[in-house]
């Protein structure tokens, strides 16, 4: 059943809000992107702001601000390389680490049914920061691909980055207390 819009006519155009990706639309195409890794030691207002599960030493865990799906987490290194071979064996092995405590907090948080684990080496690799590398980690569930991204390029996630966050940082704090 077709609604009607303010002129009493036909409105068919379903409408999906996501004012979270403003920001992205806002500046998508420019020339100078600031690299999200790189950032200092920060208050608990900033983690949030920056959506930081985890700062340790030598690496980071932060939400996608725009995910593939609900608790699209990535896992990247302070140090400024872009792919694994230029890390020391200690920044892999504490990448390693963090990505495996990163997939056990999100298993309990969220229960996924599975997970997509992988790294976008290099702009044509479809890598946002291609400069600065980072592993994302994907929860993913039974029945969680849908018409709307193959038929409108719109993805439908079911929780806000909001919630998300709130959800994973305390489990988040455990992984600090041990790693750092």
């Amino acid at each position: 059943m077709a609604r009607k819009n303010r002129d009493g006519a036909d409105d068919a155009m379903e409408r999906l809000w996501a004012p979270w990706r403003y920001e992205y639309i806002r500046t998508a195409g420019s020339k100078s992107k600031a690299c999200i890794f790189c950032f200092g030691e920060l208050t608990a207002r900033g983690r949030k702001q920056r959506l930081v599960l985890y700062q340790g030493a030598h690496a980071v865990v932060m939400l996608n601000r725009y995910p593939y799906n609900n608790g699209h987490v990535m896992v990247a290194p302070h140090r400024h390389v872009a792919s694994p071979e230029h890390l020391t064996p200690a920044e892999r092995n504490l990448l390693s680490e963090l990505v495996s405590r990163s997939i056990e907090q999100l298993r309990k948080a969220l229960n996924p049914s599975g997970m997509n684990v992988g790294a976008n080496l290099g702009r044509s690799a479809g890598a946002g920061f291609a400069d600065h590398m980072h592993w994302h980690i994907v929860p993913r569930w039974d029945g969680d691909t849908n018409f709307m991204t193959v038929l409108t390029s719109t993805r439908v996630l079911s929780q806000h980055l909001e919630s998300s966050f709130q959800a994973l940082a305390p489990l988040f704090k455990s992984i600090e207390a041990q790693i750092s």
